[in-house]
């Protein structure tokens, strides 16, 4: 079992400064950020400021050849995530392991189909929200990278980034069943992400408004219909946990998607609402909540890209 070493991230928001100051800090020598030409000079010229410190890494275009990752950390927003599962193929060897901490259910089968599923092992970011203002991101350290397999044969692997995140400091979880895992975090996020951005509300107002609580658990139920469907064990009890864990979120944090709606920035609604009614189409079922919340974030975006 090869040791991982060398670590490419592509994405330097919010989520990847986290990781990247991590490594960073650890062994600067070991880290590459993939970034794309414009990013560069952007980046070369104004560099992230994290919790005050500026920070800078040693950056690689997509056509660079000379570094191989052991594990390539994907932490792009989704419209992204695209040109990074193309960017990342020079850097890509027979040992690589492969995390995307995106939002959704979707980026591992997309990634698993371009570079084999020996390669991928199901993952995501749950924690405090960061607070990012143009280069300027702040945030409190409380984070976690919840990662597994559903295949025993990937136990290699997931030993492989469990040394590597030890050593390193990166807190971590790997829980019995990661595909209920993930998409107990997808449903936490289609139902707190797109609704507090709609109504501009922080986690303690959402959780404190029975109207909205309302809104949250008729959303979770088309989610839950779709888990059934995609043969998600234990699906049964995921609106309960989602709304437990609702009321543990920080009162006065505020979710990503309700700052991206607050800066005027392009949301992901394209991986909660639309994948739900897409994957509602795939199966026969009615997801009336969310075709509402997609036209309603659409149109709050139109309306902040006219203003």
């Amino acid at each position: 079992m090869s040791e991982i070493k060398k670590v490419l991230i592509c994405g330097l928001g919010a989520i990847g400064s986290i990781y990247a100051d991590k490594i960073q800090s650890y062994d600067p020598d070991s880290l590459r950020i993939l970034v794309d030409a414009e990013r560069f000079e952007r980046y070369s010229q104004s560099p992230t400021i994290f919790n005050g410190r500026e920070l800078n890494f040693n950056y690689v275009l997509p056509s660079e050849t000379n570094f191989k990752a052991d594990l390539i950390i994907i932490a792009t927003k989704f419209e992204g995530f695209l040109d990074a599962v193309n960017n990342i193929r020079n850097f890509i060897s027979d040992n690589t392991v492969i995390l995307s901490l995106l939002n959704g259910v979707t980026s591992e089968s997309i990634l698993a189909s371009k570079y084999g599923k020996d390669k991928i092992l199901y993952s995501y970011f749950i924690g405090h929200s960061a607070v990012r203002e143009g280069r300027k991101i702040t945030h409190d350290d409380v984070n976690t990278i919840v990662y597994g397999s559903e295949n025993s044969l990937d136990n290699d692997n997931i030993e492989r980034v469990r040394k590597y995140f030890e050593k390193v400091g990166i807190n971590y979880k790997i829980p019995d069943d990661i595909i209920h895992a993930l998409w107990l975090k997808y449903m936490l996020n289609v139902a707190g992400n797109q609704i507090t951005a709609i109504l501009r509300f922080t986690f303690g107002e959402l959780t404190g408004n029975t109207k909205a609580m309302y809104l949250v658990r008729e959303s979770l139920k088309e989610v839950e219909n779709i888990a059934r469907a995609e043969g998600v064990r234990n699906s049964e009890n995921l609106i309960e946990e989602t709304i437990e864990h609702l009321y543990t979120m920080i009162p006065e944090g505020k979710t990503s998607m309700l700052q991206d709606v607050e800066a005027g920035r392009k949301t992901e609604v394209d991986i909660f609402a639309s994948t739900v009614i897409e994957l509602g189409k795939k199966h026969g079922i009615q997801t009336p909540y969310n075709k509402v919340f997609k036209e309603m974030l659409d149109a709050i975006y139109e309306k902040g890209v006219k203003s």
